[in-house]
Order: C-alpha cells, then structure tokens, then sequence
C-alpha cells in the first residue's frame, strides 16, 4: 500500500512516521508539506491508494488538492486532517464517496494506524482467472463486460504481463481474418468498452494512450502471474476460449518440464 501526507507541521509528520513504523502493514509513503506541483508529479508517476491531507495549509488548501487527487488517481481514498469544525457532510458526492475519515487534531498516532488499517482493508483488488475460461472478479463479484472482444482485449492485455500492447498487435490476435479498415474499427469499439467498463467499477489499470495499451500490474491478483512466480497451480487449461493462447499455454508447459527436472 502506498499513501502520502501532506501537512506544513513536522511534529506532525513525526507522529504519521511513527504510525507507519508500527503498522503491520507493508506501507509505501512520502510525505509532502504544501508544494503543489510535487504533489501532483508524484501522485501522476506512482500508484497511490490513500492520502492524508490536512485542510488548512499556508500554501494550499487540503479540500482542493482532494479534488487533483481524484482526477490523477479515482480509486484514491482520502482522509482529511483538521483542527476546525468539518463534517463530511459537508463535502459534495464526488468528494464524499472517496473520503474515507476526518481526524481531528491533535493528532493521534493510534487514530492514525486505525485508518491506516481501513485503508488496507478498502483497496480494490482485482482477481483474475486465466487458468481455463477467462473471468474477473472485484469485491468477490463478476465483472460484466459489454462485448466479448472488450472482454478478450483485457486478456490479451493481461496476458502481455505488463508490456505494451500496439494496435497491430491487438488486430493480428483479435480479428486475423478481418480486413484492416474493419479491423481498426473493431478495436477502437473494444478498447472504447473496456476503458468504460473500468472506470465503471472504479478500477482504471490500463493506461489508453494513442494506439498503445500499457496495464499497472498494481493491485491485480491473477492465477497466471502466480504461476509464473512459483506456485503449483495450473489447471491445465489456459484462456480456453481465445485461439492467441495457444502458444502461451505451449511456454507454460515448458515451464512445467523445466521445473519437473529440476
């Protein structure tokens, strides 16, 4: 888990570090005072799950910078940090669906590691199942795709473990036979389906870029990818709907032999 704090006091930075250190969470963290353009650099670059921010900043104010957050990362969770009377009533739906606490100051540390332990437990993880038919599961539910070749794009991405995927790539695995006009037009329907699924369940792992797809692997947990790592599970079947499979199911049992003679 990754968070960052942002607050122009150091005593409380002492008291988030402390927190942090007791946790026993593995916590990515950085802390910010009010450098506006920092935070946001950094917030863009890396995966971020919650931040802590205090409201009243010489420099900034926490409830605007709140709003930046979003926009850069929508899965984000905020916990404001105050020493004035807010509620979160207060705030709009938009802002009040992502903000997950308010900590009145002074400080606490253990107020602040019970937050820490709501933020661990409030992550979106996606589950991933590529080991015979391909399914996605989010909050223990059944992610719903609005075509079958939105569907197989997120398996083809998946199944590039991170790497990029081109548009001539997706095309040559997705619709071989179709004539390329057709076949663009194709793909940019697939790929308009899947960005809206994603940001339908609120969890935005591909990066659409002109003619490229790049997947953040962060906080995706997949059958495949933990084979890959050393677990004993495959099932013997691989992505058993999708013919561009075949030649990854042929490298996975190769895996298999080389670990057999080992």
């Amino acid at each position: 888990m990754n968070v960052i704090v942002v607050d122009d006091e150091k005593a409380a930075l002492h008291l988030y570090l402390e927190a942090f250190l007791a946790t026993p969470s593995e916590i990515s963290y950085r802390f910010f005072h009010d450098q506006l353009e920092d935070i946001l650099a950094y917030v863009a670059k890396n995966d971020v799950d919650g931040a802590f921010l205090d409201i009243r900043m010489p420099n900034i104010d926490g409830i605007s910078l709140a709003y930046k957050l979003i926009d850069l990362k929508p899965q984000i969770k905020i916990v404001f940090v105050t020493g004035y009377s807010v509620a979160k009533d207060d705030f709009d739906d938009e802002l009040s669906s992502h903000v997950l606490g308010i900590i009145y100051k002074p400080l606490s540390q253990g107020v602040l590691e019970n937050y820490l332990g709501l933020l661990e437990k409030g992550r979106n993880i996606l589950s991933v199942k590529m080991f015979g038919s391909f399914d996605c599961f989010l909050h223990g539910q059944l992610v719903r795709f609005s075509s079958s070749k939105s569907k197989e794009l997120f398996a083809f991405i998946l199944a590039n473990k991170g790497k990029s995927v081109s548009m001539e790539q997706a095309i040559d695995a997705l619709w071989p036979e179709k004539d390329l006009d057709k076949a663009k037009i194709l793909y940019r329907d697939a790929v308009w389906r899947l960005r809206s699924t994603l940001n339908e369940i609120q969890f935005p792992c591909v990066n659409f870029s002109r003619a490229l797809l790049t997947l953040d692997k962060e906080n995706i947990e997949c059958d495949y990818y933990q084979f890959l790592e050393g677990a004993d599970i495959y099932s013997g079947e691989f992505l058993t709907n999708y013919e561009w499979s075949i030649p990854i199911e042929g490298e996975i049992e190769y895996i298999l032999a080389s670990r057999r003679e080992r």
